[in-house]
């Protein structure tokens, strides 16, 4: 029961927090007042229930921290590392005839926690064993500990903190330009935990897992897996593991090796500890490692094969990175033919040139590298030239020497295709362009082989044809899938050019209002401000954005080389005999006689009437099926004397 309550606590704290995040960040309703503090209250009693208060609760107002240092803290007991082995059957001898307890070993920061009072007092890094650092403020912003626990003895605990792969590629992609991107979650994770600002983790979303009780007071529990169930009961995050005995650890370890490739966090092995807690103590410690528990190191499938080339892959930061490129081998069940060499000292050192013989392997199963060259050199060896150009949008690059040692290649360009994937993407939605097929993972691969460096671009994919169809993951059927996407997406209405052009503050249905007031391509670029602000539901700041998008001479070029792509059709008629034909309306809350808000959105414009974002004297209806909320549309609404409808209100009107 409890567990279920924690989950629920978790689910609550979701739609909370999206709620909030929609209403404060982007101006919309996803549910009404009412909704929102029914669903507050629940929490809140679930809460004072259960003695729980999960780390991020929306009951709870924690400000984020700026420290000037992260103070030292001196650990209680020294904090060694484990024993480790590469060997299962030396595992099993290890084992013996004990019960023991077999679970990931997370590749993050280990972190101690302390509570008393049913409260977090400190948090401290692992450091050296001996002396770690404070970073309570941060801790109370990562995910899985919670901030109060209904134990109200002194606790002690240690776990992992980590940062999962699909965070580190989020953090990634969204640095700076120039800056060079994280090379593993540890390398993030570190970086996070030991920032002054804990803003910083909580968008990075940092999570913890317990992996080790060390002291409950008062609690009489002897099993390692039952001490972790406990942990969980209070809210924690604990690692995932199996009870195992001599016969059972083999079969353990393949499933768990099957398992690695659908786990989001980082892990380097696995931890094998006696289960029962009183015998593990009773072994003691050497000067290096306890003698309660053994890690396990994955192994490394390795596989020789041939370097074929060094090519150069732009990302988002502007850095370039060098790619081996290998006769295909298969490792930890997948064809590998690539891996990545994130910076040309990293291919200096392995003294990489095309013929090469190269011993490659998959990091923690997962990441492919190049691990050793197994070739001796001879004069007649071409290393491969480190690019002059981009191959995204071919400015000439500049070397860049980071912290003194590590070169790295750069392209100085801002307006570089590989810098503004964002663009491209937006391109082919389906509210735009809806070119089917063009996934962002396509996009990117045309980006780096320099087949797209402007919107028109994508209409003369086809002269790369040669090139696309061996690209990894593409063929002649995939091709042609692609194109025919492509060509259909020729014959296309103008609103829809005008969004997919990406000017900033200007959606679907801004677009819709501009093109069904001037209906000629060449209106469009040489519209003024005062004529923009004419049309309801376009404001001064809007207008200012559009006519600044068009007075910059790269950006005209980019919309005529487009229009010279494309037939201009008719947009569909829209029924302007409707009852709503002419009126604005203004959309909130959730909707139940439409799929969504989008739905009715397009409903409405298709019947001549026009929907806008935001409430003002030149709404006619508010829409939203809350009557009585107290959001703050329906708050404006009623200052304005503006009629808040149903859906069944507004179907009434038609």
């Amino acid at each position: 029961m409890p567990d279920k309550k924690i989950e629920r606590m978790k689910e609550l704290n979701a739609l909370l927090a999206k709620a909030a995040d929609a209403y404060y960040n982007t101006g919309s309703t996803i549910m009404s007042d009412a909704e929102y503090d029914k669903l507050y209250n629940e929490l809140e009693a679930l809460e004072n229930e259960t003695g729980i208060v999960l780390g991020g609760s929306r009951t709870q107002n924690v400000g984020f921290e700026v420290t000037s240092y992260l103070p030292k803290v001196r650990h209680p007991r020294r904090m060694l590392s484990l024993d480790k082995t590469k060997d299962r059957e030396q595992l099993r001898d290890w084992l013996g005839e004990q019960k023991g307890f077999l679970s990931w070993k997370l590749d993050g920061l280990t972190v101690c926690l302390y509570y008393d009072d049913g409260k977090l007092t400190q948090a401290v890094s692992r450091g050296n064993g001996e002396v770690g650092e404070d970073m309570t403020a941060n801790a109370r912003h990562i995910k899985g500990i919670p901030a109060q626990i209904p134990f109200k003895g002194h606790l002690a605990l240690r776990g992992e903190a980590l940062i999962g792969y699909t965070d580190f590629e989020r953090v990634n992609d969204s640095l700076p330009e120039g800056t060079e991107p994280y090379k593993n979650p540890r390398n993030l994770a570190s970086g996070t935990l030991r920032s002054l600002d804990s803003r910083v983790v909580a968008e990075r979303s940092v999570n913890f897992f317990a992996f080790a009780l060390v002291e409950a007071e008062g609690l009489e529990c002897n099993s390692v897996a039952e001490r972790l169930d406990w942990l969980a009961s209070l809210g924690f995050q604990r690692v995932f593991g199996k009870l195992v005995d001599r016969e059972s650890l083999i079969e353990a370890i393949e499933w768990f090796e099957r398992e690695i490739v659908n786990n989001d966090f980082p892990s380097d092995g696995l931890v094998l500890t006696f289960d029962d807690v009183a015998y593990g103590a009773s072994l003691g410690e050497t000067v290096h490692h306890p003698r309660n528990g053994m890690a396990f190191k994955w192994a490394d499938e390795t596989a020789d094969t041939t370097l074929r080339e060094i090519i150069w892959s732009p990302s988002r930061t502007g850095l370039i990175n060098p790619i081996a490129v290998f006769d295909t081998v298969e490792l930890e069940g997948t064809s590998v033919s690539r891996a990545m060499l994130h910076n040309i000292s990293i291919m200096k050192k392995l003294n990489l040139c095309v013929g090469d013989t190269v011993s490659v392997y998959k990091a923690n199963m997962i990441i492919p590298v190049v691990g050793e060259n197994k070739t001796l050199h001879d004069s007649d060896v071409v290393t491969p030239a480190v690019a002059k150009i981009c191959p995204a949008c071919g400015a000439e690059t500049k070397l860049v020497l980071s912290d003194g040692e590590v070169e790295t290649l750069f392209c100085p360009n801002h307006d570089c295709p590989a810098k503004h994937l964002g663009k491209f993407e937006h391109f082919v939605q389906r509210d735009a362009m809806n070119i089917v097929g063009m996934a962002s993972s396509t996009i990117k691969s045309f980006v780096d082989n320099g087949f797209l460096r402007e919107l028109s671009d994508f209409y003369h994919l086809s002269e790369h044809k040669e090139k696309i169809v061996t690209l990894e993951g593409f063929g002649e059927k995939s091709y042609e899938l692609l194109i025919n996407g492509i060509e259909a997406s020729r014959n296309v209405e103008l609103s829809r050019v005008l969004y997919a052009l990406g000017i900033p503050n200007i959606g679907r249905s801004v677009s819709r209002l501009i093109c069904g007031t001037y209906t000629n391509p060449e209106e469009l670029e040489k519209l003024t401000s005062e004529e923009l602000v004419l049309i309801d539901g376009i404001g001064e700041v809007l207008a200012n954005d559009y006519v600044a998008y068009f007075a910059n001479e790269k950006n005209l070029k980019e919309y005529h080389d487009l229009l010279a792509e494309l037939t201009i059709k008719e947009p569909e008629q829209v029924n302007s005999d409707s009852g709503i034909a002419g009126k604005t309306f203004v959309i909130t809350g959730a909707v139940h006689l439409y799929k969504n808000r989008n739905e009715l959105k397009d409903f409405i414009e298709a019947n001549g009437g026009k929907v806008a974002s935001a409430v003002s004297s030149k709404t006619d209806y508010l829409i939203n099926n809350d009557v009585t909320s107290g959001s703050g549309k329906n708050k404006k609404a009623k200052e304005l004397s503006i009629p808040i409808i149903s859906e069944e209100d507004f179907q009434a009107l038609l």
